[in-house]
């Protein structure tokens, strides 16, 4: 089999990750990189033993396909030429600036038979990973995401940069209509919002409450997950989750550690278990890429599409819609 020719269009500092990831991949060339800056992109492609490329239809051109990580802003620009000359895309989160561009990307992609995935790379980090195969309803959802000051990323709000993994997440979750969003935010270091919080609520009465700053001193990066007689709790940053469970029979719960009993209301003695589990070590964006792949040569769906990324972006407007109508 003929190695898939992938080129990277933007190589920042996640842009350059894709370009690593793609020159070790197996069954992959990294055909190219593309930049505006082109010492950048001479610079990135000397690194990892490929070309710098001198436009975006040059990329096309020596390509099967193509990953698109370039600021927000110029995502369906760049996203819709590309699609528009038969590559499969890759473009990273949020897919673009609004909905109506999403639906153009997911149109374009469906009229071209052609791969559109966006990069919600949480979908692929263990703690969310070891919950697959659980049945889980949830009937509150917490979720924390918490980063030190970082100027990449502020050309959107904290919402767009940090929030919207978690919006993808709970989106996930939660097999239900969202019926309403309120959210409060503030505008500290950037000219663009922060810190937010935002709470959701959804037909079947689950409630998502989702706080995002990169302002705060230290990373925290967790979501806990509240459901009848369970307990979830996964932290993204250590890739692990802990599941509490109240038995009527501590032997149900076989080897899992702790066990503690409690009175329940009603009078009868209940125990509470505690299951710590992951999946193996891995690199997110390597079972990303490798995701996308397996895509484009037609092995499997692409796990997160373009109508999840418009989804995502979708709730995410909303919830800086509210956040305007909160501040004035």
């Amino acid at each position: 089999m003929d190695p898939l020719r992938i080129a990277v269009i933007g190589v920042g500092r996640l842009g350059e990750a894709h370009a690593r990831v793609l020159a070790g991949m197996p069954g992959v060339k990294l055909s190219g990189v593309y930049d505006i800056r082109e010492d950048r992109a001479e610079e990135v492609a000397r690194r990892y033993g490929t070309n710098a490329l001198d436009s975006l239809s040059r990329a096309t051109e020596e390509s099967d396909a193509v990953t698109v990580v370039v600021p927000t802003t110029a995502h369906y620009e760049v996203a819709s030429f590309v699609l528009s000359r038969g590559m499969h895309t890759f473009v990273e989160k949020p897919i673009t600036a609004t909905v109506e561009e999403a639906d153009r990307l997911i149109e374009l992609a469906d009229t071209g038979d052609l791969v559109l995935q966006v990069g919600h790379i949480e979908r692929f980090n263990g703690a969310f990973l070891a919950l697959e195969g659980m049945d889980i309803s949830p009937g509150f959802i917490e979720a924390h995401r918490l980063a030190s000051f970082d100027p990449r990323g502020t050309d959107v709000s904290v919402v767009h940069d940090l929030m919207i993994h978690d919006i993808d997440l709970i989106l996930r979750l939660v097999k239900s209509d969202l019926e309403s969003v309120d959210a409060t935010g503030v505008a500290v270091i950037s000219n663009q919002v922060d810190i937010a919080n935002a709470r959701m609520r959804f037909a079947d009465g689950c409630v998502a409450n989702v706080t995002a700053s990169r302002i705060s001193l230290k990373k925290m990066r967790k979501m806990r997950i509240f459901l009848r007689d369970h307990y979830v709790s996964m932290d993204f940053l250590a890739g692990e989750s802990e599941i509490y469970r109240l038995l009527d029979d501590p032997g149900q719960a076989g080897k899992r550690g702790l066990k503690i009993p409690v009175q329940t209301g009603d009078g009868r003695t209940r125990h509470i278990t505690r299951q710590k589990t992951s999946k193996k070590r891995n690199e997110p964006l390597k079972s990303e890429l490798a995701s996308f792949v397996a895509a484009v040569r037609g092995e499997a769906p692409p796990p997160v599409t373009g109508f999840d990324g418009r989804e995502a972006l979708r709730v995410s407007l909303a919830v800086v819609d509210q956040i305007d109508i909160s501040s004035r």
